[in-house]
């Protein structure tokens, strides 16, 4: 009697998406599993909307670069730089230059200032979050949402 188990075909990377992209999500993937010291403190920090009550993501793809954290609400990046970053610094150019051309400011601590200094980080994060742009007033508000005071949904 023949074996009847069904082969399934390996995956290909998707047409539209295209094999660098996979190799970003798969990059980031692995980053979230081997955190440094400073990411664990600072993702301890932001993590379920724990800061101001936005959401963070950490190790977020953006185009074909990895940021530390990211806030799209906000539209803020923080990278936390180690001492790999002293002598890669033309690479983070470019790649800040990308993030601020998809609209993304971006703020940039060393690792030792998270660990270290974390009120200074707590203040330089929450002034760049109130200097951000923030959502429209009722925006995606659907039925039987509750419009903010003064406002009508």
């Amino acid at each position: 009697m023949k074996n009847s188990t069904l082969e399934t075909p390996s995956p290909q990377p998707s047409p539209t998406r295209g094999e660098g992209v996979n190799k970003v999500v798969s990059r980031a993937w692995i980053l979230r599993r081997n955190m440094t010291d400073a990411e664990k403190a600072l993702w301890k920090l932001l993590r379920n909307k724990q800061f101001d009550g936005v959401k963070f993501r950490r190790q977020q793809p953006i185009g074909k670069y990895i940021a530390d954290f990211v806030c799209f609400e906000a539209m803020l990046v923080v990278e936390l730089d180690g001492g790999q970053h002293a002598i890669q610094q033309d690479y983070d150019k470019k790649r800040t230059a990308f993030l601020n051309e998809q609209g993304f400011a971006v703020l940039r601590f060393w690792n030792q200032d998270v660990l270290k200094n974390p009120d200074g980080l707590y203040e330089t994060l929450k002034q760049a979050l109130a200097a951000s742009p923030s959502p429209l007033v009722g925006e995606g508000l659907g039925e039987g949402a509750v419009a903010q005071e003064g406002h009508n949904a």
